[in-house]
């Protein structure tokens, strides 16, 4: 697999008056699966159309061993975005076949493997001459995962591949891939919003919030920086000086915070007459983006 970094230098994006990204710098690490994670409109997919070269930017560099990702065809044939497929195109139905979309990608794709994507299309129960209009979201979402994995792409992105399985097909799709990055050592960035089932696969996590990057380490790492700490509202006021409160639910005289810290002051909290709680990535991603909602 190449040793190469895929790079983001004061990345900015905009939609006429409307910026979406603000400023990014940001690494891709080869031999490592990502995860990327953030609300709705944080700009995770423009983010990625743009690391692909299928969007523009407006500011700033993106590039590939140092090399420009834009129109750069021997950068591109190293990179795979694959992304959810439309029943529609234009104001029709997608009457494009399996086959057609394997065909494409055997083209573009220079280490496309035909038998695994032959396998993967067994094992999925795909028919390749089923027309994408007539496919259920799940199989949509099987073909994307399939033309992500028989890519053989030294970095390889997914976004959303699982949003359409149920849960027994999203637990064969992080197989899958664990068993692919086991073998190849290959870069993989996954998309999602289905974040806890997902949270053991990924080595790191980018937290995108607003358009800025706000996170971006090894993510047992982060996880561990966040506790709940909960108990009298004035014992827990008193523990919680000296660490950063994140999120706060209140009832009566009982409170319960989301905290982040650690050293000293979590070791005091922990030896005060509260209860202290783990949170997982899930946890910590509404206490980092959630600004308040619900609280």
């Amino acid at each position: 697999m190449s040793a190469e970094v895929l790079k983001t230098q004061g990345l900015c994006k905009s939609y006429g008056a409307n910026q979406v990204l603000f400023n990014l710098d940001l690494a891709i690490e080869p031999g490592k699966i990502y995860g990327l994670i953030g609300r709705n409109g944080a700009g995770k997919t423009t983010l990625l159309g743009i690391l692909t070269g299928q969007n523009t930017k407006n500011s700033g560099t993106v590039t590939y061993g140092d090399q420009p990702v834009w129109e750069n065809q021997a950068v591109l044939d190293q990179i795979c975005f694959s992304r959810e497929l439309q029943p529609t195109l234009f104001s029709g139905p997608n009457n494009l076949k399996i086959s057609h979309y394997l065909r494409s990608a055997a083209i573009y794709y220079p280490g496309w493997d035909k038998e695994y994507a032959q396998r993967l299309l067994e094992e999925f129960g795909l028919n390749p001459k089923k027309k994408i209009s007539q496919l259920s979201k799940g199989q949509m979402s099987m073909v994307t995962i399939l033309i992500a994995l028989a890519s053989c792409a030294p970095v390889t992105i997914l976004d959303e591949p699982a949003a359409g399985l149920d849960v027994v097909m999203r637990e064969r799709f992080y197989q899958l891939l664990l068993e692919d990055f086991a073998q190849t050592g290959r870069t993989f960035i996954v998309s999602t919003h289905i974040i806890e089932e997902a949270a053991s696969v990924f080595e790191n996590v980018i937290i995108l919030d607003q358009g800025r990057i706000i996170e971006n380490c090894h993510t047992e790492e982060l996880v561990d920086q966040f506790r709940y700490i909960s108990g009298r509202e004035d014992v827990v006021d008193q523990v919680c000086r000296g660490l950063e409160v994140l999120s706060t639910h209140q009832m009566g005289r009982h409170k319960t915070v989301a905290v982040r810290g650690g050293g000293v002051k979590l070791q005091n909290a922990l030896q005060s007459d509260v209860d202290v709680s783990p949170m997982n990535l899930q946890n910590v991603f509404v206490a980092l983006c959630g600004h308040g909602d619900g609280q």
